[in-house]
């Protein structure tokens, strides 16, 4: 028989505190139970996972830390225990709870073992609490599930998009074939205008030349006509002579007009620039207003020149831009009206203003007025062919000078020529 002093007894001993230190200590729940099902035994750790202190859990069935509706089933599974008792983790394939002293569950994983002391069974119950870990699972099944969705979004997206692209590839190969049509269709009229524009043109000037000759003929015999009559002078007769001489330059001009743009667009003006004295221009400009003095109707015509060194100029281009500028500002001036011209030099440019108070033009017609045949609505009254501007954009071109026109409605125009002189 040991006494305390033995060493075997004092080895017995300290393997008691160490199971009991393992015991009390364990980072698990441990629960001992007997062969009736009751507890005999509840660690620390146990009591801080149900709510049980150790004096209140021993003695009392183990179905008490389970939640009601497991009671029969427990049972059934713990008979089945004792009657093939071996070590086994609970809960293969299902979820396990277990239920606190408040009647909270909470999910659990139990391992059990057994042992045997005098033929008496008792089994071991090692209780994980892993409501972090189903938190965690549960998260993660969430976020897969989402993952599945938007995964399933874009994919739907992704054919959406497939379908948008073909049929936008679709309408555009379409686009593109009636882009070709109509690029060939537009071709065609295109060479079908310039072939009509070419007739015109040719027709245009065939016309003026047959009708210089005997407008010619018409100008000469109302001339003879007017010295015949300056003997025994008839008022009626002069008048009558007068307005033929009218209608004969005003045919002139318009036939003029179509020569002009007859040889513009074949290419048969060229542009000479030369040298001229400062005087050219005022005696370009009193000669034009001899030839318009037919035209002029009381208006008052003033010229300036500030000119003070010779300047580079086409002589014949200039007097042909001058003459429909300055034609232009008598006819659309009224009677009693005032027409200032004005050429300077400045900053290596030759400049003429031509201003008048006459009917102006609309800011509708402006952008317009450089187009062939094109008329402004508050001038259609007034004999013009509407090529006037555009044949003097043409002149302008051909010396590479600019026009540029301001005007307000009934309150006069103003046109600007530009002239670089660089030789």
């Amino acid at each position: 028989m040991p006494t305390p002093n033995d060493p075997l007894s004092l080895s017995n001993i300290d393997n008691i505190h160490q199971f009991e230190a393992l015991f009390n200590f364990a980072t698990i729940g441990i629960v001992v139970t007997d062969n009736e099902g009751r507890i005999i035994n509840f660690n620390r750790y146990a009591e801080t996972q149900f709510g049980y202190s150790r004096a209140e859990a021993v003695g009392e069935l183990v179905d008490m830390l389970l939640p009601d509706s497991m009671h029969m089933r427990h049972a059934q599974y713990r008979n089945k225990y004792y009657d093939l008792p071996e070590p086994r983790i609970m809960g293969h394939g299902r979820d396990l709870f277990a239920k606190n002293k408040d009647g909270t569950t909470f999910p659990v994983e139990v391992s059990l073992s057994h042992y045997v002391i005098k033929e008496k069974l008792f089994v071991i119950a090692f209780v994980i609490d892993i409501t972090v870990r189903k938190e965690q699972e549960s998260q993660a099944v969430a976020q897969n599930q989402e993952l599945e969705r938007v995964t399933t979004a874009i994919r739907t997206l992704n054919l959406e998009l497939e379908q948008k692209v073909e049929d936008r590839t679709k309408m555009l190969r379409e686009a593109l074939v009636e882009l070709e049509l109509s690029k060939e269709e537009l071709k065609l009229a295109f060479e079908n205008e310039k072939e009509l524009g070419e007739l015109k043109s040719r027709f245009a000037t065939m016309a003026s030349h047959e009708f210089r000759t005997p407008l010619s003929t018409i100008l000469s015999s109302a001339f003879l006509l007017e010295q015949y009559n300056s003997v025994n002078a008839d008022p009626k007769v002069e008048k009558h002579i007068l307005r033929i001489k009218g209608a004969v330059s005003g045919m002139k001009n318009i036939l003029e007009e179509f020569l002009s743009l007859g040889k513009l667009e074949e290419g048969l003006v060229q542009a000479k620039m030369e040298a001229a004295d400062p005087s050219t221009a005022e005696t370009i400009v009193k000669e034009l207003l001899q030839e318009l003095d037919g035209l002029i109707t009381g208006q008052q015509i003033n010229f300036t020149s500030h000119l003070e060194k010779p300047f580079w100029i086409d002589k014949s281009l200039l007097k042909n831009i001058l003459s429909n500028i300055i034609s232009n500002a008598i006819k659309f001036t009224t009677e009693n009206g005032i027409i200032d011209i004005t050429v300077l030099q400045e900053e290596g440019m030759l400049v003429l203003h031509v201003k008048d108070n006459g009917i102006g033009i609309s800011e509708e017609d402006q952008p317009h007025l450089f187009q062939r045949f094109f008329r402004a609505r508050n001038a259609l009254n007034i004999q013009g062919t509407g090529l006037g501007l555009h044949i003097v954009g043409k002149y302008l071109e051909l010396m590479n000078g600019a026009i540029s026109l301001k005007s307000r409605l009934n309150e006069g125009t103003v046109i600007t020529l530009s002239i670089p002189q660089n030789r």
